[in-house]
């Protein structure tokens, strides 16, 4: 059976690049690094490292099981944080992985009212888009993934066609709440001399600016849907730039409410498309039941997804988790 600690030690150098810098991200003296690396190679009877100039480089073997290992070393962490939990060591520590646009609305708000309601919880925040998200739930590095997709359909939670190719059900053990379904809306510059038509081929002959591969992917099949190919002129993942790129007149674009509730130009006009929807879904990974502070940040999550409808002036409010 492989050592853990050895395992560590791996992981730690295919990330850090050196034996020293590893050493120093461990608190390790360096000759227990390079004695931990000999052992795991004895423990394996495979070549795992091998001299490249003054420094070292994982051979093939060393990085398949530097990998694998991230994923293992993921795992028990989780399940350490987990039982802690469980067993009242501390109150909990939470990690979640969100794409920008909720990092902007709904994880601020969900994190103000878990700090309200459960104050010895601690979370961490990671941005990451929904791919790297997922990959990093089932790698145990987060508890909570928040991510997005532009179709009802559940194959569309594939974050790797790679995955897929290699027998890899990459759904396998995910468990979705859908949290919001927001529309998706087409934005155009004010300078225009008309309110913006919901109606894309008006636009066929317009310059278009796309966001990430799945917002792009969604603006091709809705172009697509409309009789037209877009002529793509600009690509950024940032939804602030591209509203100031069509703010400048430069092209048109589409975005969901999300990001327009996050931050919006002055300088822009939007309606929403009919029929266009994104789905906003908190995942988790592993078999229920969840641990408390999981549980109670999903409420949370939950909770503020869809701001309570209010009068005009009258400051927002939110039901607290249970």
């Amino acid at each position: 059976m492989l050592d853990v600690t050895r395992l560590r030690v791996l992981v730690a150098v295919a990330r850090c690049g050196s034996v020293t810098a590893a050493a120093r991200a461990l608190n390790y003296a360096q000759p227990s690094v390079s004695h931990h690396l000999a052992r795991l190679e004895a423990e394996t009877g495979t070549k795992l490292i091998q001299r490249a100039g003054r420094g070292i480089r994982l051979t093939d073997a060393g990085r398949l099981l530097a990998e694998r290992g991230a994923e293992v070393i993921g795992r028990l962490d989780a399940a350490e944080n987990e039982l802690a939990a469980y067993t009242g060591l501390r109150a909990g520590r939470l990690r979640l992985a969100a794409f920008p646009s909720a990092l902007g609305t709904i994880v601020p708000a969900a994190a103000a009212l878990l700090r309200e309601h459960q104050p010895g919880v601690d979370l961490r925040l990671t941005e990451a888009e929904p791919p790297e998200a997922l990959r990093m739930l089932r790698a145990g590095y987060v508890d909570v993934a928040l991510v997005f997709r532009y179709s009802a359909d559940t194959s569309e939670s594939a974050d790797s066609d790679e995955e897929e190719d290699n027998g890899i059900d990459p759904t396998e053990g995910l468990r979705e709440r859908l949290l919001l379904t927001e529309p998706v809306h087409l934005v155009t510059s004010a300078h225009a001399d008309s309110e913006p038509s919901a109606d894309l081929a008006d636009y066929a002959r317009q310059r278009w600016i796309a966001g990430c591969d799945r917002c792009r992917a969604n603006l091709l099949r809705q172009c697509a849907l409309a009789g037209f190919t877009p002529k793509i002129a600009f690509t950024t993942d940032d939804y602030i730039a591209v509203q100031a790129l069509v703010a400048a007149d430069l092209g048109v674009s589409t975005l969901p409410a999300l990001c327009l509730r996050a931050a919006r130009h002055p300088g822009i006009r939007t309606v929403p498309l009919p029929g266009a929807h994104r789905y906003v879904l908190a995942v988790r990974y592993g078999d229920p039941p969840d641990p408390p502070a999981v549980t109670v940040l999903m409420d949370a999550l939950r909770a503020v997804a869809v701001p309570a409808p209010r009068c005009a002036g009258e400051p927002a409010q939110v039901k607290p988790p249970a």
